[in-house]
């Protein structure tokens, strides 16, 4: 069979973040400021989403033809998949109907989060839900095309290792470049485990289930060396949700990462509280650039509400300072525009975010994606079901002491105060510009950082740093 993947480089998504459901980029609020800010984030070139790249490989070990559309419809194919996001929702809907005009007798398979959680925006098309992890096609796919439309439920793969790597030749993935995390390209996608065990009730990422899995060290390690050979990456962006949570397999994992034929740079996803100072020692020394972590909010009752699980302000301020010491970056996400936020509550929230002075901060507006806990929680508060809106930075919500105009003003606020600082250049312009460090810029001795030693993980002692010196956060609102 001719199999034709489509996607999409319009409106800015990024499909491998949110759980599946994709989020846009800063749209530069703020005047010329804001203006920086968005040419910064949009120097980057977005690897394709990584499902796609499975099941290249997946339909290509099955024996068929694979071909890529992006933002065009490829002729003649048997069957076309498409892997929806929010925000470019009317685009792929448009280009489903543009398939079922000009190849009537194709097969048309929606893949991801949308085809579980949105089934109703397909109802009228004659198409095939694939309801359940996409790359359960490789076992899966004949039962899937017996079905002439509706939804077919494949369920969760539960031996990652079982998969073929990913085949990225299709996605020209020399161009991959992913700035604010890494200065080494192109960047490649991998994942060594998937799922959450927390219970956030607006993670979209525990929709499906809230459990995680894990591959091995050594198939991750062997698909690093594959993309490093193949492909050229010299970084790697894992797209866990919960990186560290078996500290044990991240040891090994970095010890592996040490024996690769070159040195790479790589990212990583997680909590503050699941990652060590010795931890971090370890990872940084292997190659670790960049790590997302979500702070959300100093207001401890806001994220109880919403079942997040607070980690102590103290910790979040002695992470980000170890992660400088030991030059890795950090992205922090802080969330506003929940229903009950005040101008006062905003204010705090981006108060904190330059207190504790991580590396890049994102601040993202509440947003209430379809099938989370959250979304039930608050549907009488949505004031636009309009989901193609749901890019993290508009508000579509009723505020209680709020009109939607101030949330964006105050969204843009967050990014052009941020960075507008001297603060936040001495802090961090050596990690985003390396030539810095020599004209003194956030440079600290070496002697200062954790030692690192990886060959034997079960040997590593490393000392905690402490942070007895750190005032008490609340002081800031």
């Amino acid at each position: 069979m001719k199999i034709v993947l489509w996607d999409t480089r319009q409106l800015d998504v990024s499909k491998d973040f949110a759980g599946g459901y994709g989020v846009g980029q800063y749209a530069s609020g703020g005047g010329y400021q804001g203006q920086i800010v968005r040419w910064f984030y949009k120097r980057d070139h977005r690897p394709t989403a990584l499902t796609f790249a499975y099941l290249t490989s997946i339909f290509r070990q099955l024996g068929h033809e694979v071909h890529f559309g992006e933002d065009q419809i490829v002729a003649g194919g048997d069957v076309y998949v498409f892997n929806p996001s929010l925000i470019t929702l009317n685009l792929e809907l448009a280009a489903i109907r543009e398939v079922i005009r000009t190849q009537p007798a194709a097969r048309i398979l929606i893949v991801g989060i949308l085809a579980l959680t949105l089934p109703a925006a397909f109802a009228e098309l004659p198409v095939t839900l694939v309801q359940g992890e996409p790359e359960q096609l490789l076992w899966k796919l004949d039962e899937v095309l017996k079905q002439q439309s509706g939804a077919v439920a494949v369920g969760s793969i539960q031996d990652l290792d079982a998969l073929p790597f990913p085949d990225w030749d299709l996605f020209a993935p020399r161009k991959f470049r992913i700035g604010y995390d890494f200065t080494q390209f192109p960047t490649g996608l991998i994942q060594q485990s998937r799922g959450c065990t927390f219970t956030c009730n607006y993670c979209p990422y525990i929709v499906v289930e809230n459990k995680t899995r894990f591959r091995s060290p050594e198939s991750v390690v062997d698909e690093m060396r594959r993309g490093i050979q193949q492909y050229g990456f010299r970084s790697f962006k894992f797209r866990d949700p919960l990186f560290g949570l078996d500290r044990k397999r991240v040891l090994r994992l970095a010890e592996l990462i040490g024996q690769l034929p070159r040195k790479v740079q790589f990212s990583i996803e997680s909590r503050i509280d699941l990652l060590k100072p010795e931890t971090l020692a370890v990872l940084s020394e292997v190659g670790l650039a960049s790590i997302t972590v979500g702070i959300e909010s100093p207001d401890e009752a806001t994220l109880r509400h919403y079942k997040r699980a607070p980690v102590n302000d103290d910790k979040q301020r002695q992470f980000i300072e170890t992660c400088r010491r030991l030059g890795i970056r950090t992205v922090a996400g802080f969330m506003i525009g929940f229903p009950e936020d005040t101008a006062q509550s905003i204010r705090r929230v981006l108060r904190y975010a330059r207190l504790v002075n991580p590396t890049f901060a994102n601040f993202n507006i509440v947003t209430p994606y379809p099938g989370t806990e959250f979304y039930k929680q608050v549907v009488q508060d949505i004031a636009d079901f309009d989901v193609t809106k749901y890019n993290v930075y508009t508000p579509v919500m009723k505020y209680q002491h709020l009109t939607a105009a101030e949330v964006s003003a105050w969204h843009a606020r967050g990014f052009t105060k941020f960075y507008n600082r001297w603060d936040w250049l001495k802090a961090h312009g050596h990690l985003v510009w390396p030539a810095l460090k020599w004209l003194g810029f956030g440079y600290r001795p070496a002697t200062e950082l954790p030692v690192a030693v990886v060959p034997q993980p079960a040997t590593i002692a490393l000392p905690v740093m402490t942070s007895a010196d750190v005032s008490d956060d609340r002081k800031v609102a």
